[in-house]
């Protein structure tokens, strides 16, 4: 599936860094501002300890991975709006992101100067929210341009607009974002052509030095206090660390480094699955003697839906699909032992998949 998250900040966080430890695909780090010239594109293996799970259970010739795309967007500053940097053109790259992963500096490092002259991650953070914000505002004043016309015309759907965005123009305009503007879900599809830049989902990642690793610092605490009652998630990683386990070559040795840092996994490893499930986004397996294979679907479709996630040829002759759940296959051992035990579902179009579900489909073309 085509979602993209992306990584955004200000300039020298360890973007680049963080996303060089998860992506297939390398970008270039150093410590010069705007160096920079464009975004780099990724597709990332999700972790998924249930495959080797249901390998226990069915030999295999092959585990595939589901996959996210992580676009590393190069570093804004203030005015980036203006084109500050090269600004607009990396803006213009957010707006093709359904939901960001916002890194924050949290360490200190003299060899690393910030650009500001300090580190100060709450600054940062507000510092790219009005950048985002006066982008959208750009936008919402556009379209009320447009539908003021076509209010004049007479048309009453136009009218009704215009109240909406009105209301996302003020609560921009307080230094608000527009995902926290309370609207009916009708009323979204004025703004849903817009792409706002504050309407995508986002959670931060806090990059600390290695020393903080397991107790994170002051300025973890500090973002933590201005987030309360934001309902964010924050993730605290070590990006230098995390660049040095991704660097070894043997899942022995990167686990020998983990132990001897105090952690039972990569960062990184946490940080993906975050990033798919804000996407909005779920898992079902397919199991069989050639592959094991995870499935990206979005949360809520049915099972021809997730069916045509395989191929298009399964959701349009959709007979029906043989589901078992995950937790039941692995305590029971087999599919035969599952249908002695009544655990294998028979269900048609109306059956909404749910994560970890193990499908067979039944279809005729």
């Amino acid at each position: 599936m085509a979602l993209q998250c992306g990584i955004i900040g200000i300039t020298n966080v360890g973007k680049t860094t963080i996303f060089n430890c998860i992506s297939n695909t390398k970008g270039e780090t150093n410590a010069f501002a705007f160096s920079a010239t464009k975004s780099n594109i990724g597709v990332v293996q999700v972790p998924d300890p249930r495959l080797y799970e249901l390998e226990k259970h069915q030999a295999t010739e092959k585990i595939i991975h589901t996959t996210v795309e992580i676009v590393d967007i190069p570093g804004l500053a203030k005015s980036s709006n203006k084109g500050e940097g090269v600004g607009n053109k990396f803006l213009g790259d957010i707006r093709n992101t359904d939901a960001l992963i916002h890194v924050l500096r949290c360490f200190d490092n003299e060899a690393l100067p910030h650009i500001d002259g300090s580190v100060d991650p709450v600054r940062d953070l507000e510092t790219i929210d009005l950048e985002l914000q006066v982008k959208d505002l750009e936008s919402v004043d556009k379209k009320i341009e447009r539908l003021q016309r076509a209010a004049k015309a007479g048309d009453k759907d136009a009218a009704h607009g215009l109240e909406v965005l009105g209301k996302y123009k003020e609560h921009i305009e307080g230094f608000n974002n527009a995902r926290t503007l309370p609207v009916k879900i009708e009323e979204k599809k004025y703004i849903d052509d817009l792409f706002l830049l504050t309407m995508k989902p986002v959670m931060y990642v806090c990059n600390i030095d290695g020393k903080s690793a397991l107790t994170g610092n002051r300025h973890v605490e500090r973002v933590k206090e201005s987030l309360k009652g934001k309902d964010a998630e924050i993730l605290v990683i070590a990006g230098a660390v995390e660049a040095e386990i991704a660097e070894l070559e043997s899942a022995e040795d990167r686990m020998a480094f983990l132990k001897d840092a105090g952690l039972n996994e990569p960062g990184v490893d946490k940080l993906v699955r975050a990033a798919y499930k804000l996407l909005n986004l779920q898992t079902f397996f397919t199991v069989g003697p050639k592959e094991i294979r995870a499935w990206t679907m979005k949360k809520g479709m049915s099972a021809p839906q997730a069916a045509g996630v395989i191929h298009s040829d399964l959701e349009r002759g959709f007979i029906r699909a043989e589901v078992m759940k995950y937790k039941d296959f692995i305590s029971l051992g087999s599919e035969h032992a599952c249908k002695e035990a009544g655990k294998l579902y028979i269900e048609g179009k109306a059956y909404i998949v749910e994560d970890g579900d193990i499908i067979n489909i039944r279809f005729n073309v």
